[in-house]
C-alpha cells in the first residue's frame, strides 16, 4: 500500500476513534453485521487517498480486492433503505440552524446507461452535456456546510417501463420537477427539528412561482434568483370592482385591476437612473469583499393575480455591476418575502449565500468522490451519495469540535491510510513475516 506522505497528527488513534464513534450511530440503519462492516470499509473508502472514489478503486485501498462481489452487493442489492439513513443523519447533525441553500449539480457521464444520464443543462458545466442532475440541499451555519439530503433528477425517458427495469426504479418514483424535489427535500429536513432561517436558490428554482408560493406557506424566508423576464407592478397594484354591465348582457363579477400595466423587472430597471443605483459591499466567509450596485423595489408579480392569490408586494432586489451605466450581461435579480423593513444590506446579503454551496460540492466531488459512482441503478446512486453524505459530515463535525477547518482532508487520508496499512498487514501475517525477513538482510540494489 502506497503511505501518504502527510506528517501525522499526534492524537491520530483519538481521531480514528472518533470516527468509529461517529459511525456506530447508523449501524442501526443496517440489520445484517455484514452489512454494518461493508457500511465501515465503504466510508474509509471514500477517507482514503484513492483517487477515484469507484468501488473497485476503494475496495483496493481498504480490503482484499478478491471481496469486491460482497462489496458491490452492499450497495445494490443488499436489504437496506437509504431513506433510512438520511433521516438518521438529519437527527444527529450537530448544527441545526442556518440557512438552507438549494441546489442542482451535474455529474458528467461518457455513457448512456447510468440512470438518469441525458442531454441536459448542467449549471456545474455551464452548457448542455451527457450528464446527470442530482437536486441537493445543505445547510449553511455562516462557518459550514453540511449536506442534507439529495435527491436524482429522473428525466421522463427514463420512467418507461423497460427502463425502470433496467435502472431498478420503483414504481412509486414519478416524474418531478426539480423545484419539487427541492420541495421534499425543505420537509425531510425540517420533520427532524433543524431550523431553516432562509431558503436561497437560483433562477432554476425561484422561476417557479408554485415553487416560491410552498415555501411562503411552510412559512419560510426566501431569497431566489428570477429571469430579467419576469413581470410586475410596483408595489401593490389597484383593485377596481367589476365594471358595468353592458346593456343587456350578463352582471360582470370579475374585479379589475387599475392603471398601470406590469413591466418586466428588465425594462424596470434598465429606466432607473444612475443615482437610484448604490454601492454595496458584502463578504463570502473570509474571501476578500465584494461590491455591486444595488436598488432595491417592492413590487407584485402579475402571475399572482392570474392564479387569482392575494396581491402581497415582496422583494425585487437587481444587481448590476460597479461602473456599468446601463444594462448589462452580469445583471442579476432576486426575489424574497423578507420582512418589507429589512435593510438593502440584509438583502444583499442574504442574495449572496450560495456561495458555499460551490465550497462544498469541490470536496464532495474533488476530494470524497460524490460524482464517481459507476453504478447503473438508482438505489445504487442514492446509498453512494448519503454514504458520501456521512463521510462529508464526519470531516465537518471534527473541524466544528477544534473549532478550526482541520482536519484537512491531507491529514484525514493520513490517518485513514495509516489504519489501513496496519490492516494489511494484520489479514495478511505471510506480508509481515516476509517484511521482517527483509529486514534482517542486506540489500545490494
Amino acid at each position: 500500500m502506497v503511505r501518504c506522505c502527510t506528517v501525522l497528527p499526534r492524537n491520530a488513534p483519538a481521531w480514528l476513534d472518533r470516527l468509529d464513534t461517529w459511525l456506530a450511530q447508523f449501524e442501526e440503519c443496517f440489520g445484517h453485521v455484514a452489512q454494518r462492516g461493508a457500511f465501515h470499509r465503504y466510508l474509509c473508502g471514500l477517507l482514503s487517498d484513492s483517487r477515484r472514489k469507484s468501488m473497485s478503486a476503494m475496495l483496493a485501498r481498504v480490503t482484499d480486492p478478491g471481496t469486491y462481489q460482497a462489496f458491490q452487493h452492499f450497495i445494490t442489492d443488499a436489504p437496506w433503505d437509504s431513506a433510512r439513513v438520511w433521516r438518521r443523519l438529519l437527527t444527529v447533525a450537530p448544527e441545526r440552524r442556518g440557512v438552507l441553500i438549494l441546489d442542482d449539480t451535474g455529474f458528467p457521464k461518457q455513457g448512456t446507461h447510468s440512470v438518469g444520464v441525458a442531454r441536459q443543462y448542467s449549471g456545474t458545466l455551464g452548457k448542455i452535456a451527457n450528464c446527470q442532475i442530482a437536486v441537493t440541499a445543505a445547510l449553511w451555519t455562516g462557518v459550514r456546510g453540511w449536506l442534507l439530503g439529495a435527491e436524482l433528477y429522473l428525466p421522463a425517458t427514463w420512467l418507461t417501463p423497460d427502463q425502470r427495469t433496467r435502472a431498478r426504479i420503483p414504481r412509486t418514483v414519478q416524474f418531478q420537477e426539480k423545484w419539487r424535489l427541492a420541495l421534499t427535500l425543505i420537509r425531510r429536513i425540517r420533520a427532524t427539528g433543524i431550523q431553516i432561517e432562509l431558503v436561497t436558490a437560483d433562477a432554476g428554482y425561484g422561476d417557479a412561482h408554485a415553487f416560491r408560493t410552498a415555501i411562503d406557506r411552510l412559512g419560510l424566508a426566501y431569497m431566489v434568483g428570477v429571469s430579467s423576464s419576469l413581470t410586475g407592478w410596483l408595489g401593490r397594484p389597484e383593485v377596481l370592482p367589476p365594471p358595468p354591465q353592458p346593456r343587456g348582457g350578463r352582471p360582470r363579477t370579475k374585479a379589475v385591476l387599475g392603471p398601470p400595466r406590469p413591466v418586466s423587472i428588465a425594462t424596470w430597471a434598465a429606466a432607473q437612473p444612475r443615482r437610484a443605483w448604490q454601492r454595496v459591499t458584502w463578504r463570502n466567509g473570509a474571501h476578500r469583499p465584494w461590491a455591486a450596485q444595488f436598488v432595491p423595489l417592492r413590487i407584485t408579480p402579475a402571475v399572482v393575480w392570474r392564479r387569482k392569490q392575494t396581491l402581497e408586494p415582496v422583494w425585487l432586489l437587481c444587481q448590476r455591476p460597479l461602473g456599468a451605466v446601463g444594462p448589462s450581461r452580469e445583471d442579476k435579480y432576486f426575489l424574497s418575502n423578507l420582512p418589507a423593513t429589512t435593510s438593502l444590506r440584509a438583502l444583499v446579503q442574504a442574495a449572496h449565500q450560495r456561495w458555499a454551496i460551490e465550497q462544498q460540492y469541490q470536496e464532495l466531488k474533488d476530494e470524497l468522490g460524490l460524482d464517481h459512482f459507476e453504478g447503473r441503478s438508482f438505489v445504487g446512486w442514492h446509498r453512494h451519495v448519503v454514504l458520501t453524505a456521512i463521510a462529508y459530515a464526519w470531516l465537518q463535525h471534527e473541524r466544528r469540535r477544534t473549532r478550526a477547518r482541520l482536519p484537512t482532508l491531507p491529514v484525514a487520508r493520513a490517518v485513514i491510510t495509516e489504519i489501513l496499512t496496519a490492516h494489511f498487514f494484520v489479514t495478511h501475517p505471510h506480508y509481515l513475516d516476509t517484511m521482517i525477513k527483509l529486514r534482517e538482510k542486506t540489500l545490494r540494489i
